[in-house]
């Protein structure tokens, strides 16, 4: 059995935007509702939600009989938490919260087996579709995609660093934590916020790594997608649900 492709990997590679969906509901069945509707990719997170990883697992598999690729958001920039997620199947991570050049080489470090890394080895894992994986240890690097979360004021500052790392396939821009570290919590859409955000896009795409961001304005989405963002999800599972919701409820209420 061959090493199963990524395909949303090559995309990036290719300079060919990703469009996708945020899902937080923590359900597979959900998933297995929103990866048939068409997105590129949809980014399953366990740092803001209440998945486990047996429940990610089911996530996983729900999402596997179609051709949306799953991306998952780690809890955190942890060696166990990534060995653990990549041994369930995950190839594309999303590692939050990194700012400096040092914990960017962390988190690639820990998707990578020895000698270039510390990942733990384990040969009949779901990755390696039970040990049917020929040479899986030798060539799972070739198919893992590694994303940090830059979100803070420093790791504006140490863009360029983070994308010299090696390894590192993309670059996502956190709004919401960018906002709070530049004296906005709560907001998403600062006016004076917004133009770092460009700038930074532009930066990344410079450096060669592709750029990535969530928005659920469509105005900012194509912007972004504009500025050369590659990987942009335009909306949530569950601010689908919420708002949706209330719409509807709101019809039939005085």
């Amino acid at each position: 059995m061959d090493l199963p492709q990524n395909a949303f990997k090559r995309a990036l590679k290719a300079a060919s935007a990703q469009i996708g969906l945020w899902s937080s509901l923590s359900s597979n069945y959900s998933v297995e509702v929103i990866a048939g509707a068409g997105f590129d990719w949809i980014l399953l997170d366990s740092e803001h939600s209440p998945a486990d990883l047996e429940n990610l697992l089911t996530q996983l598999q729900a999402a596997a009989a179609y051709p949306t690729h799953p991306v998952v958001r780690v809890a955190w920039n942890d060696m166990v938490t990534i060995k653990r997620v990549l041994d369930i199947g995950a190839q594309s991570l999303l590692v939050p919260y990194v700012s400096s050049a040092a914990e960017a080489r962390s988190a690639v470090s820990y998707t990578r087996y020895p000698p270039a890394g510390v990942r733990g080895v384990a040969g009949t894992t779901r990755a390696t579709r039970f040990g049917r994986v020929k040479d899986y240890a030798r060539r799972a690097h070739e198919q893992i995609c590694v994303l940090v979360q830059v979100e803070t004021q420093p790791a504006l500052e140490n863009i360029d660093a983070i994308c010299a790392v090696e390894g590192v396939d993309g670059v996502f821009i956190g709004p919401a934590d960018l906002h709070a570290s530049l004296g906005h919590v709560g907001e998403i859409a600062n006016p004076k916020v917004k133009p770092l955000i460009d700038d930074a896009i532009r930066r990344i795409r410079k450096a060669g790594k592709a750029p990535g961001i969530l928005t659920p304005s469509e105005s900012d989405a194509r912007h972004w997608l504009d500025c050369g963002a590659l990987f942009v999800a335009v909306g949530a599972d569950v601010g689908i649900l919420a708002r949706g919701a209330e719409v509807l409820a709101a019809k039939f209420k005085s």
